[in-house]
């Protein structure tokens, strides 16, 4: 067990100016973030490009600096060597060796990290098998797919068997058969003890396997909680499906509806309750001649949530 304090990760009130172009315009890349990441957890890390996910990730490698707020990563400032040691980081866009093959450059990955030279052999050998990169071990990393490469990528941020592990982007490039492979590997380091803190795009990843996320905006955090709080499971509208709908019936069915669909035989009305599923249902039962083939609840999902945010900050105030 590890003697760093909780939270693995703190930032409090944190911002982070840049100069850029040749008239050195100020660039809020961050502006008075706070959060906390707890021991143990999978945390995702969402906002659209250019929001300020890269930089705070940068600030809590040690990359970067903050103009002003603190940053604590295992409970100590993030460019002290102690946290370097319980540290595994995956840049958004890794740099490699590419004259060197997958196994050697783990081996060196190892060597850097301090793992004894005894463990490292073994360690890079099990996870090239767990990334299913085993087969291209000994062929030099030139010639890789962009897949390949982010495969080494996380092996490498694996290789010391880390406490923290911090992710920019590492679903990129993955096909959907790699995504799930690596969401079993996020959700076992979890399963271990570990914490997983990761920014992403693929909002069905973050839902699925996610304890908690934070959404920042236009260098702002907006909101951050669990998703069994963000996302109560509560119906926002009902899909109705339903056959055998002529012109007269489907004018009267769409003044129910929110809005309606019709393809071929087929009319897909949109409702919002379960009142109103009842008001359709007795209307088809009334005409006659028409059939139900499908009912399907939506319930609001990560996506309507985080598109909502990103509506409110793209309105003017």
């Amino acid at each position: 067990m590890s003697s760093f304090p909780e939270p693995v990760i703190g930032v409090t009130r944190l911002s982070k100016v840049y100069r850029s172009g040749l008239r050195m315009k100020r660039v809020q890349a961050l502006n008075d973030v706070t959060l906390e990441v707890e021991r143990g957890e999978i945390f995702g890390f969402l906002g659209p490009n250019g929001a300020g996910k890269t930089t705070l990730i940068k600030v809590l490698m040690g990359l970067s600096e903050p103009t002003s707020g603190t940053a604590l990563v295992l409970g100590r400032p993030p460019r002290d060597a102690r946290v370097k040691a319980r540290l595994g980081f995956l840049p958004e866009s890794p740099y490699f060796y590419d004259h060197l093959t997958a196994r050697e450059f783990l081996e060196l990955a190892a060597r850097l990290s301090g793992v004894p030279k005894s463990e490292a052999v073994g360690r890079v050998t099990g996870l090239l098998r767990l990334l299913r990169t085993e087969r291209a071990a000994d062929v030099q990393m030139r010639g890789f797919s962009r897949g390949m490469l982010q495969r080494t990528g996380i092996a490498q941020a694996l290789v010391a068997d880390p406490e923290l592990v911090v992710l920019d982007e590492p679903m990129g490039g993955l096909d959907p058969i790699g995504r799930k492979e690596f969401r079993d590997i996020i959700v076992d380091l979890r399963d271990r003890g570990k914490t997983v803190f990761f920014s992403t795009h693929i909002l069905s990843d973050v839902e699925m396997i996610c304890d908690r996320v934070g959404i920042v905006i236009a260098g702002r955090m907006v909101e951050v909680g669990r998703l069994s709080e963000i996302l109560t499971g509560d119906v926002e509208s009902v899909e109705i499906t339903v056959r055998g709908v002529t012109g007269k019936t489907q004018k009267i069915l769409e003044r129910v509806s929110q809005h309606s669909i019709k393809s071929g035989d087929e009319l897909l009305l949109t409702v919002k309750n379960e009142e109103d599923v009842e008001k359709v249902m007795a209307i088809c039962r009334e005409v006659g001649g028409i059939r139900v083939v499908g009912i399907a609840p939506h319930r609001r999902t990560l996506e309507d949530y985080f598109m909502e945010h990103v509506a409110k900050a793209g309105r003017p105030s």
